[in-house]
């Protein structure tokens, strides 16, 4: 664990909580460095199939950390500002949309700005009863950072988007789940197991059938049919050649269940 954010990992699945709950999770250099860092790691950590993400405390994330963002309005030049974001938050996003294992966002309570665009990035969100979303950018004379424009219109269509990011308008679970950016809504106590129950789900699936299942979805929305057909005829030379697929096949003449490797 770090100062800004805390690590486990069990039964093939590691969970990532955002952990500065004195400005409800806002991010910090730190907690940047380290979720970039824990992320490398995971992704090629045969042993973990699922990742959760979450927040501590009663907040999922407020965004940037808006003392840091006047700080580097009043130090940098815009140029270096620019590069600063690139190599800042931007971060994750850029990784996010190449991590082949899925994430789940466990948004455990109010989620703007930069925490809304990287709930968006994850492959599910969850919330609880209590949560919030809202891109808030525009409250600020700012526009999303973190990959917001471009991920927004993917989850909840490019109205809704607009909508969102023109009037940072602050919307509750319900309409959340309404519009679809959340899958589900739990109680707050039960969030955490909920998110594990779906996470122990896919983790006992085969892992190259999911790894290559989330490459085919998300490369797909940006191809023709015909360019996925042929992406998809490779992935399922892949898989036809796994291990897995073996074990499932022996599993299902056997009548018992599979033992996946991830080979």
């Amino acid at each position: 664990m770090t100062d800004h954010l805390k690590y486990e990992a069990k039964d093939n699945i590691a969970t990532l909580t955002l952990h500065r709950p004195e400005v409800r999770n806002a991010l910090s250099p730190k907690m940047i460095d380290a979720i970039v860092e824990h992320l490398e790691q995971i992704r090629t950590n045969d042993n973990i199939q699922v990742v959760v993400l979450t927040g501590h405390g009663d907040s999922f994330c407020a965004g940037g950390d808006i003392k840091a963002m006047k700080e580097a309005v009043e130090k940098k030049s815009p140029m270096v500002a620019k590069y600063s974001l690139y190599d800042g938050i931007q971060r994750i996003p850029k990784l996010l949309v190449d991590f082949d294992k899925p994430i789940i966002a466990a948004v455990n309570g109010p989620a703007t700005g930069a925490g809304l665009d990287i709930a968006c990035h994850c492959d599910f969100r969850i919330c609880s009863e209590d949560a919030r979303f809202a891109e808030s950018y525009v409250n600020m004379g700012l526009v999303p950072g973190a990959g917001g424009c471009w991920v927004l219109p993917r989850v909840v269509g490019l109205p809704m988007a607009l909508e969102l990011a023109f009037t940072a308008n602050l919307i509750d679970a319900e309409e959340a789940q309404r519009i679809g950016l959340v899958n589900h809504v739990y109680a707050k106590a039960d969030l955490m197991e909920e998110a594990y129950k779906l996470a122990r789900k896919i983790a006992r699936k085969a892992p190259i059938s999911v790894r290559l299942i989330k490459r085919a979805i998300y490369q797909g929305m940006d191809m023709d049919i015909r360019a996925h057909l042929d992406q998809i005829s490779s992935h399922m030379t892949l898989a036809r050649a796994s291990e897995d697929h073996t074990e499932a096949v022996n599993a299902f003449l056997e009548k018992r269940f599979p033992v996946f490797k991830g080979k």
